[in-house]
């Protein structure tokens, strides 16, 4: 079968890892199951991956690609959950110190056909188209559950979103208008920055612009290029909720305004098998839907890998086999 998998690694030229061809059918173990795979969406952790960050040259050849959504052996269309943890691990699957992404320890989705644990199925709505389900989940699970388990917001709250171009940031902007919350983004481009405003942000900002006033809650995945803004953007006893730094880290994290006014800053990671189904409701119900950036054959995924590398994208990049 027709496979993207990373060779090698490279932080300057994560292309250059990248290698289309024939491989192997997939094992499927007992309690596995295989899925034809009909659309699979980009995320950054491909380009990671690429770079050799999280996966060590010893696992190397690895398809890579975490998302997918298809047809398992019965016919059923369904989603494909890409955490693979223990569900019955103290706090759950997403604290199992053996916790792993597909592509990580088991060759990823961006091929023909996966083999993935049976529980990590999700039925697929039909009004939900299999490039649209793609998306959800590793981004729009991020978002959601920053927006609804780890961010404390309650209807009517504020909440900032940072880096409004981003796949997790522009799916919170939907969410979050979704979930009553007054939406808030930012960029540094303006063609981003009308993007937000057609998602449903109620108001946009470039990126370290002065705020109206301060926010309960923000939504934090660029990193070092945006830190200090959303330490100084939040109330005194508000919350950033992070889960990603595609800018780098910031060495410098401000913790005298941390402390002085009594800001919590919450960790959040993709999300649970239960989260990815309430979500796929959610968007079933509400009628909201990932905006997709561009659709492409997996003949063609450098092309995405690039766009997403030097942040090219507005939504999501789908791959289809």
């Amino acid at each position: 079968m027709l496979a993207a998998r990373a060779v090698s690694a490279s932080m300057e030229d994560p292309l250059s890892a990248l290698e289309l061809g024939q491989v192997d059918e997939p094992d499927v173990p007992d309690g596995w199951e295989l899925v034809e795979v009909k659309a699979v969406s980009l995320n950054h952790h491909d380009v990671w991956s690429l770079r050799g960050i999280g996966l060590p040259e010893e696992r190397l050849p690895m398809i890579i690609g975490c998302d997918a959504a298809g047809i398992d052996s019965k016919g059923d269309e369904v989603i494909v959950h890409a955490v693979l943890g223990d569900p019955d691990f103290p706090g759950g699957e997403l604290l199992d110190p053996k916790r792993t992404l597909l592509s990580e320890l088991h060759p990823g989705t961006l091929a023909e056909r996966v083999a993935v644990p049976r529980r990590n199925l999700v039925p697929k709505p039909p009004d939900l188209s299999f490039e649209e389900a793609c998306c959800l989940p590793t981004a729009w699970l991020t978002a959601y559950r920053m927006l609804f388990d780890r961010s404390g917001l309650t209807p009517g709250q504020t909440v900032l979103i940072q880096g409004a171009g981003g796949g997790v940031a522009s799916a919170a902007i939907e969410l979050g208008r979704a979930g009553g919350f007054r939406v808030w983004a930012t960029s540094r481009e303006e063609r981003k920055r009308d993007y937000a405003t057609e998602l449903g942000a109620h108001a946009v900002f470039e990126s370290g612009a002065r705020l109206p006033e301060k926010v309960d809650v923000v939504i934090e995945t660029v990193g070092k290029a945006t830190w200090g803004h959303s330490l100084r953007s939040l109330k005194p006893g508000g919350r950033i909720v992070v889960a990603g730094a595609t800018s780098g880290m910031d060495p410098s994290a401000e913790l005298s305004r941390v402390f002085f006014k009594e800001l919590e800053v919450v960790g959040s990671t993709m999300g649970t098998l239960d989260e990815l189904a309430r979500l796929v409701s959610l968007v079933d119900l509400t009628g909201i839907r990932p905006r997709i950036d561009r659709v492409l054959a997996l003949s063609d995924v450098g092309e995405g890998i690039r766009a997403l590398a030097e942040g090219d994208v507005l939504g999501k990049i789908v791959i289809k086999p």
